[in-house]
């Protein structure tokens, strides 16, 4: 392929330098930068890294809170055609040197965020490290280091030659994103130039990112949403608001201070959001938000209806995808204003339309994007099967592995999404499970994905987190961990749903619940556990199965519990 017509991430800097010349386009705190300083920016700091000895295919690890600078990084680094390692700042050191020690980096990129990493990585824990720069000013104790230097060193060192143009990694890759490890190590994921760029216009035409846009980071650049997001957003020019880490306090004083417009969040983020706003009714600064993306989970019911009333202008969608797709494959809208009736509130969730009479219970997740292709494996008995995707979207290849994780069929390659789900007459996916969320209960396959959406559309039920106990007759039992929604409680009796207190439930409540809704006698929950406290999460939002798994098992000699 001629260079010519191979795809770059840094084609967004054309654009940035010219028609947002003098724009702001990253606002960090009090430190504000047009187009042309931002471009500069990251064209002096890929001289420097040049100048450095950095060198093609290089690995560039970075591990820091969200700023301006870490986007400059992003791309300077990319431009020299070596490879991005992002890595989670809330890591302890020894899994951030596990991954570490799998992509093999020669330069790492911190702020004060891992700065209690500092005496392993001075007793050379990671042998492939040649340089350590600091993002900002120099961590206490690494002053007379020689091998740590700075960004400012860098870029300040850094000529620019009138000559200078980006280049490529080998295979066109352009980062390495680790998954978040819900149910083992993460991996690394290498995701090429292409991907980025055809992620970033499927959000274009599908979310609705424009230049116009004032786009707020809530999710961290070490994540894929994050990442992609932010790419869609340097591709078109919109501007950037950056905070360190989502805080929702911090973060509705930045939409109302910056007039942001386009945000992505997670379930948990648009709780915190809402339980802020509901106590806070002068705030205008949320009339200003067109646009909300929401992954890592869906959205139950009556969430969707209260980000609806406290984002009053935003269209709201929520995408499903995963890493190794880098981001997004379908995309669903929960909600746009722009296509309402009055008074006629989630018309567009209204999916269930579509479904075919013989639909098993699910999550409808939406289309997929333009370039993303989707299939079914099943065995040809059910039309539920594994959900295989292919394209120019699909990750290259695990960093540490010699293949992609493939089902080859007639000599054409998919990459299984790992998930169980089917799609119905109209095109819309439907998603049941997880291959290893499965639950075996007398002989029978439960997808918790499926309890769950039944249960969360109880009016009592806040949240819910759907596992298999080990159990000597039925292998294993389901059981449903529930949060039960505000101003209802919870009754180890037997209940009546149409007594006085209607705010009461109880196990057979939501027993008959299920059942009415269809939903097999096998998959209905034996036991349910109410959980008094936060759910453990990933930084991606999504629940530790695992980890609340042990804690139900250590817990259920104690029955009735509390948790």
């Amino acid at each position: 392929m001629a260079n010519f017509s191979q795809p770059h991430i840094c084609h967004c800097l054309t654009r940035l330098s010219t028609s947002r010349r003098n724009s702001i386009v990253t606002t960090d705190g009090n430190r504000k930068k047009t187009g042309e300083e931002f471009v500069g920016d990251v064209l002096s700091l890929a001289s420097g890294l040049l100048d450095l000895g950095l060198r093609n295919s290089d690995i560039v690890a970075i591990c820091a809170f969200n700023s301006d600078w870490y986007l400059v990084w992003l791309l300077a680094v990319a431009f020299v055609g070596a490879i991005v390692a992002p890595l989670n700042y809330r890591w302890s050191f020894e899994e951030a040197k596990s991954a570490m020690l799998s992509v093999k980096p020669v330069l790492l990129v911190s702020d004060e965020s891992c700065g209690f990493w500092g005496l392993d990585f001075q007793s050379d824990a990671i042998p492939s490290l040649k340089w350590h720069v600091f993002l900002n000013s120099f961590s206490s104790g690494f002053e007379k280091a020689s091998n740590i230097i700075t960004t400012e060193m860098l870029r300040r060192n850094g000529i620019r030659s009138p000559t200078l143009d980006y280049t490529w990694a080998p295979e066109g890759a352009a980062l390495i994103c680790f998954t978040s490890g819900t149910t083992g190590k993460p991996k690394g994921v290498l995701i090429s130039h292409s991907a980025l760029i055809v992620q970033s216009l499927a959000k274009v035409a599908i979310v609705g990112y424009c230049e116009d846009d004032v786009y707020l980071h809530t999710t961290p650049l070490c994540h894929i949403g994050g990442l992609s997001s932010a790419m869609a957003m340097l591709m078109v020019g919109a501007s950037h608001v950056l905070i360190r880490k989502f805080e929702a306090k911090l973060a509705l004083e930045v939409i109302e201070r910056h007039c942001v417009t386009s945000l992505i969040t997670v379930p948990t983020m648009m709780g915190d959001l809402i339980s802020l706003t509901r106590a806070d009714k002068t705030s205008k600064g949320r009339q200003t938000v067109k646009r909300i993306l929401n992954g890592g989970g869906s959205l139950p019911v009556g969430l969707i209806k209260d980000a609806s009333e406290v984002f009053p202008r935003a269209k709201l969608l929520s995408a499903y995808g995963m890493t190794e797709s880098c981001s997004s494959l379908t995309f669903v809208t929960f909600y746009d204003p722009t296509s309402e009736t009055p008074g006629q509130h989630l018309h567009s969730y209204d999916v269930t339309k579509s479904r075919p009479v013989n639909q098993p219970q699910g999550v409808c997740v939406g289309k997929p994007a333009p370039h993303v292709e989707l299939k079914i494996c099943s065995n040809g008995s059910s039309d539920i099967g594994k959900i295989l995707t292919r394209g120019p979207h699909a990750m290259l290849r695990y960093c540490d592995h010699n293949s992609l994780k493939t089902l080859d069929n007639a000599n054409k390659v998919w990459l299984d999404t790992g998930d169980i789900g089917c799609i119905d007459n109209t095109g819309n996916l439907w998603l049941v499970g997880r291959t290893n969320n499965r639950i075996k209960s007398g002989g029978e396959n439960v997808h918790p994905e499926e309890v769950e959406a039944i249960l969360t559309q109880h009016p009592g039920v806040a949240s819910v987190l759907v596992l298999g106990i080990p159990d000597p007759r039925l292998t294993e039992i389901v059981v449903a961990c529930i949060k039960l929604a505000q101003g209802w409680q919870w009754s180890d009796k037997k209940c009546n749903s149409h007594s006085e207190n209607e705010l009461l439930l109880c196990s057979q409540t939501l027993q008959n619940h299920c059942r009415e809704r269809n939903l097999s006698g096998f998959k209905v929950p034996k036991l349910f556990i109410v959980w008094r406290k936060p759910f453990p999460l990933t930084t991606t939002g999504k629940i530790r199965r695992d980890g609340i798994r042990r804690e139900v098992i250590s817990h259920l000699q104690c029955l009735p519990c509390k948790l």
